[in-house]
Parts: C-alpha cells; sequence; structure tokens
C-alpha cells in the first residue's frame, strides 16, 4: 500500500513539474558579461612558470551563476558563487576560503573585463581590514588575468596584493 502512494505522489509530481512553465534563462549579454572567466585553469603568478593553483570555473543554475572552486598547491582552498542583479546591472561574488569568514564582492563591466570590490577582514594579518579591488582582464591568447590591489584607507590609496594569470589546464 505505501509503495501505491508513493508511486501516486510521484507521478503527480513529475506531471506538475512536466507542466510548470519552463523558468526563465539567464541568457542576455549582461549575463555573459563573465564568461570568460568560465573553464577549467592552471594558474600562475604573472610572470612565473611556476604554478600556483588549480582553478574550475563553471555557468550554473540555468545561466544565473558562476562558480569558482579555487585549488591552491599549498595553502587553503576555497570558492565563490557570482551572480548579476539585472535590476542594478552590478555582479556580486560571495568567497568563502579555509578560513573562517566570508567576503562579498561588489562590481560590474568594464571596458576590458570585470572589477570586483570587497571589505576583507584581517586580509593585512590580525586586525587590519581593508578593502580589495579584483580586475578580472580576458587576454586575445584564452589567458584571463585576476590582479588583486588592497585599501587600507577606505580606498584613497591602493597597492598590488596579487596577479595571477589563468591559463587553460593542460591534461595529462
Amino acid at each position: 500500500m505505501i509503495s501505491g502512494v508513493l508511486a501516486s505522489i510521484l507521478m503527480q509530481a513529475a506531471t506538475t513539474a512536466s507542466s510548470a512553465p519552463a523558468l526563465p534563462a539567464c541568457n542576455t549579454p549582461q549575463h555573459a558579461e563573465f564568461d570568460f572567466w568560465v573553464g577549467e585553469w592552471d594558474v600562475y603568478p604573472n610572470g612565473s612558470a611556476d604554478k600556483v593553483a588549480e582553478s574550475r570555473i563553471e555557468k550554473l543554475y540555468n545561466g544565473c551563476a558562476i562558480r569558482e572552486n579555487w585549488k591552491p598547491l599549498k595553502g587553503g582552498a576555497g570558492g565563490s558563487l557570482n551572480s548579476l542583479d539585472p535590476a542594478t546591472g552590478r555582479w556580486h561574488q560571495t568567497w568563502i576560503g579555509s578560513s573562517p569568514g566570508k567576503v562579498e564582492f561588489t562590481g560590474g563591466k568594464v571596458a576590458d573585463g570585470i572589477v570586483l570590490t570587497g571589505y576583507w577582514q584581517h586580509i593585512g594579518g590580525p586586525g587590519k581590514h581593508g578593502l580589495v579591488r579584483m580586475t578580472y582582464t580576458p587576454n586575445p591568447n584564452g589567458w584571463v588575468q585576476q590582479f588583486g590591489e588592497v585599501s587600507y584607507d577606505h580606498g584613497a590609496n591602493w597597492s598590488p596584493s596579487f596577479d595571477f594569470i589563468y591559463k587553460p589546464r593542460e591534461r595529462d
């Protein structure tokens, strides 16, 4: 009897799901602004041949999100979930790493890529909080540059923090 009831519930759910209107896809030009970052990457400091990480960037959820899986060769891993707010045209990124806390970044399209800025607690060590600005730039050779800057004076002055080059992952 229970299996008959369960089968009936599952059939009703399948019928309801198949008759429901399709969700709109996030397939506008604005939703594609960050697609250049999607891929399987080997990550290097700019100007160095020493790989420091691998990163998998996926477009998910009906095209409405981009998820990053950051896997450094040393140190803690992390990831981000990125989405576009169509009402404002602003991109939002939530970064969660291997240490406690998260960072919320906001930004948008610039001529050459995407710029995101967020307040990162303890970025400069215990008690030293700062703004972090990341610029993602696609290069004609298929690489992507992620250039980071930090400001400890609320954006009045910026200093380089990191400069990574994402190259398509080499398969073994």
